[in-house]
């Protein structure tokens, strides 16, 4: 499985460095470019034309590499499925903001019901496909398990919703859910393959995927992910947790992802209580641009905390 798992991460790998120049022309050419909000930073008004959709690539190079490796594989199965589903909702919210040049693409109602029929599939292969049972790890407890029983459900629809949205939102500097999410995928593999569990080629294929997809959407891109990227790769995350029996560690290795979402709940929060912001812009990526930051740096800062907090997560384990 060790040897299936490097392939992975080399095979996805050189797809995306390989699809990446070729697709990358065609979105510009079929003007598939990012319509930037009016109420973004000004310095991100620069960035209006450049094309989007790049999950696309993401996907087809998870994709391609995992089906390699399927056979069989019931719980790579499931977390491919997953993906996939959140990815669709992504290019439908994605086709809509470049066709029909409407910023906030699908409406919050439409992607909430598209995204609880993902999460209700998956959660039905998780138990009756993929064999995983509705016991979850406790952190720093050296692998105690908690059985929610019933509540094991509604408790994986909270989290997932949260965890998709909050990687969504995440995707706001160049190479920001980038960087984060290839550190978040290489814990899932190192995890994975700790516990022997056959979901580690989907992590080890997302991780090979980012690190090519990263050499066109580091700063300053040349191709955003988009819904179609950062929904799917929401999903990933979630859905490793999950198969790994690893929720509970999200709030550990996804902090960035959690201080993200919080930025968004408190800033609209405390604006509707005071009709003041209490933070320049959000999400805190925003804030700390206004406030003097390159892009750059915001990305560094973020990857580093959150590689720190992927060992505490191994600590954790």
């Amino acid at each position: 499985m060790k040897n299936e798992a490097v392939y992975a991460v080399l095979i996805a790998f050189f797809l995306n460095i390989i699809i990446s120049p070729f697709a990358i022309p065609i979105l510009q050419k079929l003007k598939f470019g990012q319509n930037v909000r009016d109420d973004g930073p000004n310095t991100h008004l620069k960035k209006s034309g450049t094309p989007t959709m790049g999950g696309m690539i993401i996907l087809m190079s998870i994709i391609v590499t995992t089906v390699c490796f399927l056979s069989g594989n019931r719980r790579a199965q499931t977390v491919l499925m997953g993906v996939i589903g959140f990815g669709v909702i992504g290019f439908c919210d994605d086709y809509i903001k470049v066709i029909k040049k409407r910023s906030l693409g699908l409406t919050a109602v439409q992607k909430l019901i598209a995204q609880l029929i993902v999460t209700c599939v998956f959660a039905y292969l998780l138990t009756n496909y993929a064999g995983i049972s509705t016991e979850i790890i406790i952190p720093f407890t050296k692998g105690m398990t908690w059985d929610l029983g019933v509540f094991y459900w509604p408790f994986l629809v909270f989290t997932t919703l949260a965890v998709v949205n909050a990687v969504n939102l995440t995707d706001g500097v160049d190479g920001l859910a980038s960087s984060v999410t290839v550190l978040v995928a290489t814990f899932f593999t190192a995890v994975a393959l700790m516990m022997q569990n056959a979901a580690v080629l989907v992590a080890a294929a997302t991780v090979g995927s980012l690190l090519g997809f990263l050499l066109f959407n580091s700063y300053p891109a040349r191709v955003f992910m988009g819904d179609t990227g950062s929904l799917a790769l929401g999903g990933f995350v979630a859905m490793m947790a999950f198969v790994l029996q690893m929720p509970l560690f999200i709030p550990l290795i996804g902090i960035i992802y959690v201080i993200e979402n919080v930025s968004v709940i408190v800033q609209v929060a405390y604006f509707k209580k005071t009709k003041k912001r209490l933070l320049r812009m959000a999400p805190i990526h925003h804030h700390l641009e206004l406030g003097g930051w390159p892009e750059t740096k915001v990305v560094t800062v973020f990857a580093i905390i959150t590689a720190i907090m992927c060992l505490v997560g191994l600590i954790a384990l």
